[in-house]
């Protein structure tokens, strides 16, 4: 029997949870560790609609990206996080959720945004954006990437390509008039990365949740910014993990969510 135990002791040698950000809660955060997770579900959120869908089909094993609860103070359905809780541990359904340690790790969620953006030919093929500390054996850490484009393209060719490659129904965007070749990507909320990006001697960057003075900020220092929604620039992942983890556990159903989809949309 596969166990939950196994399955997180595989994702955290694929994304240690050392490569967290002090603010983040990651792992193993629901159930047991000893029950069966022969059969798991893949998602961006844990939703209500996720742990019907996991019900429904009897996965024992719920591995998303965002966490379920950053901190707790009591665990009842008097909140909608503590239903959540409540819902899982009384459906027999563990959870483990895999967040910026995901962000940082090779292969993970940046890197599946860097082959989406066109900067890299497969996972972990591009190039950190800026090293932003150190693995205890000495790997650096991003938790972005940078790298070119194979044939640059004016911004509204490369628009048309992502909105496809990130399967979004729109695209919020600065046209500085920089044709795009040098580009960086971070995955969620980055607008506050733009500096990096900026430094990195980057036309164009690509990440979610731009506010608006970001926007006035990559407008006076010319650089081509796009918002590409924070569930399309992150939920490229989700293939990524089932995938390892059905290589990882052959004998194992493992599930990608067919619920949850983008939030957001354009009128």
């Amino acid at each position: 029997m596969i166990t939950v135990s196994d399955v997180f002791d595989y994702l955290r040698k694929f994304a240690p949870v050392e490569l967290k950000l002090d603010y983040d809660n990651v792992g193993f955060l629901v159930g047991r560790s000893d029950s069966d997770a022969s059969k798991m579900l893949i998602s961006l959120d844990i939703t209500n609609d996720v742990i019907s869908e996991a019900l429904e089909i009897g996965a024992g094993l719920i591995v998303s990206h965002h966490p379920l609860f950053k901190s707790l103070k009591s665990v009842t359905d008097a909140d909608l996080t503590g239903k959540k809780v409540v819902r899982l541990l009384s459906g027999g359904i563990s959870a483990i959720c895999m967040h910026t340690n995901l962000d940082a790790a090779r292969g993970g969620v940046n890197d599946a945004l860097a082959v989406a953006a066109g900067i890299a030919a497969d996972l972990g093929g591009a190039e950190l954006l800026l090293e932003e500390g150190k693995l205890p054996d000495g790997t650096p850490v991003s938790y972005g990437r940078a790298g070119y484009l194979k044939n640059p393209c004016t911004l509204s060719e490369y628009l048309e390509m992502l909105k496809k490659a990130l399967n979004t129904k729109g695209l919020r965007y600065y046209d500085a008039g920089n044709t795009v070749h040098h580009v960086a990507v971070v995955g969620g909320s980055g607008g506050t990365e733009l500096h990096k990006a900026i430094k990195r001697g980057c036309d164009t960057f690509v990440t979610a949740d731009i506010k608006y003075d970001v926007f006035l900020e990559a407008k006076e220092l010319g650089v081509n910014l796009i918002d590409g929604d924070h569930f399309c620039t992150e939920n490229l992942v989700v293939a990524v993990l089932a995938d390892k983890l059905r290589t990882a556990f052959p004998e194992a159903e493992v599930a990608v969510s067919k619920c949850h989809m983008q939030t957001v949309n354009f009128y």
